[in-house]
């Protein structure tokens, strides 16, 4: 899975204006992220794993850590 379709994944219901202005980007710099044109900075990607209660690793690199049903979860 790539690092976009991880971050459509873990958006999952919510709206992308949703998780911009959480964040503090704006609603185009999240699309970039989620469609591969743009791969966010190390300070994005903190908040993106923060507000979706992941890892780095798993949304930006290729270990696949989860839980029992599939969603992404923070190592212990």
């Amino acid at each position: 899975m790539t690092t976009a379709e991880k971050l459509i994944k873990a958006r999952g219901n919510r709206t992308r204006e949703e998780v911009a202005n959480a964040i503090g980007v704006s609603i185009s710099a999240m699309a970039m992220y989620e469609t591969g044109a743009r791969v966010p900075r190390d300070e994005i990607k903190i908040r993106l794993t923060n507000y979706y209660n992941t890892t780095v690793q798993y949304l930006f690199f290729d270990d696949d850590v989860t839980d029992g049903d599939n969603r992404p979860r923070k190592k212990k």
